[in-house]
């Protein structure tokens, strides 16, 4: 969420920004409602306090007045700050009405993007980061895509998901399963080895807490919301981890702080069909390991590239090729500052997949958190938060999958075998 000091202070800049994001000149119009609403804000702010103040006045002369047997002139005087407690309960409920409303302004507001991103209105318009790394698979005409092959090695059954709950919910079973746990614990080893504290998060989570991430209100629909008791199925593991410190002030030594978490994930992905999508290209539930850091804000950019570097590490161990794409304004997630994808080519679907998001969030969650740090002077500062898929599973199994078929079966990476205890799948 954006400051309204920030708003106040640098709208052409925030006005540039949106329309990177692709808003248009009556959506722009959000920012002048802003500031009327937190003038107004102000305004009650001032009456209530100075109401306040009479009232502590006028308290203090009222047991005066008792003590000098001037009861009269107490009791008139009690009347007026009966009256007085009663304006000020007024002005505590218009000040809150106002206050739920400003909010909800604010909330429309998605982050500013950095100088770095692109214009642009969809996914077309993203920019190659980093081109090609690695060389694409040459399977040949014979080459199947994954759902195929999983179905032949019986290693994930689509059907009985679709008995079991719906579809894009896969039942994994046997060397598909544990290749599946094979790729988590490697991801959560790399992430310990550089550095990361492992956590086992919730995997559902309150509304205050879908709140500070940005991910409420839920403008695209994609929580599962469970609504007897008003919480939500976890999108990311970023949601839980993210709120850890919210509320709270760090001391800047403690800085950076940085997470690591494996978790199911739960997407609605509403309006999502086609080919695209089909076997383990997009999912409702499906399993991630995430890293999630709070910096100081003068170290989020080299922190970022930390993470990139971190992310592509564990893909050239993997041996994919893969390629980095900075998204455009209209490609960026409503939090993000900045984000970066990885794409892995997917041999026998011919066809880039996403398998990672890494972004820096600037001070937009932290602001809705209220995490801050205090400086060497007691100042008190919004820290700046980051996160990146570690990576997500389904499309790495995929191009895994499709990318190591041979003859005699499923070859699995060298990096991997520790993890599986096989070589192959067959």
């Amino acid at each position: 969420m954006l400051q309204v000091s920030f708003i106040r202070e640098n709208r052409q800049q925030i006005v540039e920004g949106l329309k990177k994001r692709v808003w248009s000149e009556d959506q722009m119009n959000i920012l002048d409602q802003i500031i009327v609403l937190d003038d107004k804000r102000k305004e009650i702010q001032t009456e209530h306090d100075d109401i306040l103040s009479k009232i502590n006045t006028h308290s203090k002369t009222i047991g005066e007045l008792f003590k000098s047997g001037k009861q009269g002139e107490a009791n008139a005087l009690k009347t007026t700050v009966t009256e007085l407690k009663n304006m000020s309960a007024g002005l505590e409920e218009n000040m809150k009405s106002t206050k739920s409303g400003l909010d909800e302004l604010l909330f429309q507001v998605p982050n500013i993007p950095n100088q770095l991103v692109p214009s642009g209105n969809s996914d077309e318009d993203n920019e190659v980061f980093k081109d090609l790394v690695g060389d694409l698979p040459d399977l040949g005409a014979e080459a199947k895509p994954h759902w195929d092959l999983v179905n032949e090695y019986n290693m994930i059954d689509f059907a009985l998901g679709v008995k079991i709950t719906g579809a894009g919910f896969p039942l994994y079973m046997g060397k598909g399963a544990r290749l599946q746990r094979a790729l988590v614990q490697f991801f959560l080893d790399e992430a310990g080895d550089a550095g990361y504290l492992e956590l086992n998060p919730p995997f559902i989570v309150n509304e205050a807490s879908a709140i500070g991430t940005g991910n409420l209100p839920d403008k695209e629909g994609q929580m599962y919301h469970v609504t007897n008791d008003n919480f939500y199925l976890i999108p990311t593991a970023e949601v839980p981890v993210t709120n850890i410190h919210r509320e709270e002030i760090l001391a800047e030594g403690d800085l950076p702080k940085k997470y690591t978490a494996f978790s199911p994930c739960f997407r609605r992905e509403a309006g999502s069909y086609g080919a695209h999508v089909k076997g383990l290209n997009r999912l409702h539930q499906f399993e991630k390991v995430e890293i999630v850091q709070m910096v100081h804000p003068s170290k989020s950019y080299e922190v970022l590239d930390e993470m990139l570097n971190h992310v592509e590490g564990i893909l050239k161990k993997l041996e994919l090729p893969y390629r980095i794409l900075r998204l455009c304004g209209g490609d960026l997630s409503f939090a993000s500052a900045l984000t970066y994808d990885f794409e892995v080519y997917s041999g026998a679907q011919k066809r880039w997949l996403e398998v990672s998001s890494v972004s820096n969030f600037e001070t937009f969650q932290s602001n809705r958190m209220k995490m801050r740090f205090k400086d060497g002077d007691g100042k008190k500062h919004l820290v700046h938060t980051l996160n990146g898929s570690a990576l997500a599973l389904p499309r790495i199994m995929a191009s895994l999958i499709e990318n190591n078929q041979s003859s005699d079966g499923i070859i699995i990476p060298e990096v991997l075998r520790k993890y599986t205890g096989f070589d192959i799948i067959n």
